[in-house]
């Protein structure tokens, strides 16, 4: 079991920038590829980003690349998405989750194990 908590959310206006955190406890958190994922009011979950287990590869959406960085520390056992140049379209609810490293990163909600309850961005216009 690994369980994932974030942290960083909140209100921004559009243009700024904010950091997410999700730390994990449980299993060793440098075994697990990291995923963040959002959900907006009435929409379905979509990806955003995600971190291999080593950290040395990632992969991003394309309505968020070049604005947004994921990145690991493994001795914080933390995970981490940095947030610039937002826009009133990124408010949504961000997630965190977790699935035993792999050769691929995988950017399907449905393969991820863990989750957390998430964090709420709001970016005004």
């Amino acid at each position: 079991q690994v369980q994932l908590v974030e942290s960083g959310g909140g209100l921004v206006q559009a243009g700024g920038s904010l950091r997410l955190s999700c730390a994990a406890s449980g299993r060793p958190f440098s075994s697990y590829d990291m995923g963040w994922f959002r959900q907006a009011p009435g929409k379905e979950r979509e990806f955003v980003a995600a971190i291999s287990w080593r950290g040395g590869r990632t992969i991003y959406a394309d309505s968020v690349k070049g604005r947004f960085t994921i990145s690991r520390d493994n001795a914080k056992n933390t995970v981490y998405l940095q947030l610039n140049s937002l826009k009133p379209e990124d408010t949504a609810v961000y997630s965190c989750a977790a699935r035993p490293g792999s050769n691929t990163i995988r950017s399907q909600g449905t393969e991820y194990f863990y989750w957390g309850q998430g964090t709420q961005v709001t970016v005004s216009s």
